[in-house]
């Protein structure tokens, strides 16, 4: 059995791991967002500390490998990818290969909001509840609006005609209606419906 590994990247507060509960519930694929890592190491290091990048990527690498090497159908990872940093792109693809490599599929979605309703979003009660590190309002608005000024968080037409990637804008769709249309684009295998419990 091969599985999928489903990248889910955009900018903060767009709705990456909203889209992929809701993509994950329909499908099986398991949902990795970037902040499963992030929180528990925060306990310990700054984000800016090379012991903090050294254990989210290494964490981040080796379950990755694992579900690759594992019967499950796969996963989704959520990330803010720069686009202007080649970095960021190296370990997209560093990701990547661990599926590639055992003939998993690859595929990328990109999730665009306008800054307005992404600020509104920052403060849903879901992504607190996930994310510690963003109940500092004042703060988390301040580092959206920091990370909107310094990085090229919008890949713009560089993926365009790409069969394994899919752009979208969220700003007026539900979670459901983007995970619908993810699946329909990718052919992402889904799970059957339950059994109807007799009356």
């Amino acid at each position: 059995m091969t599985g999928t590994l489903l990248f889910i990247v955009g900018p903060p507060a767009v709705g990456k791991m909203t889209v992929g509960e809701a993509v994950a519930a329909r499908t099986g694929l398991r949902v990795f967002h970037n902040h499963m890592t992030i929180e528990p190491v925060l306990r310990f290091f700054r984000f800016d500390s090379p012991a903090f990048g050294r254990l989210v990527g290494d964490f981040r690498r080796n379950l990755i490998a694992e579900v690759a090497a594992s019967d499950l159908p796969g996963m989704i990872f959520t990330f803010v990818w720069a686009f202007d940093h080649e970095e960021d792109a190296a370990t997209i693809e560093g990701y990547a290969e661990l599926f590639r490599s055992r003939g998993g599929r690859v595929l990328y979605l990109e999730l665009q909001a306008d800054q307005a309703e992404r600020l509104r979003r920052n403060e849903g009660a879901s992504r607190l509840a996930a994310k510690p590190s963003k109940r500092d309002l004042e703060w988390s608005r301040a580092n959206l609006l920091e990370m909107d000024a310094d990085y090229q968080l919008d890949s713009g037409d560089r993926f365009a005609g790409r069969d394994d990637y899919l752009r979208l804008d969220t700003t007026h769709l539900s979670p459901d209606e983007v995970a619908a249309t993810v699946i329909a684009h990718f052919g992402l295998a889904v799970l059957p419906e339950p059994a109807a419990t007799p009356a």
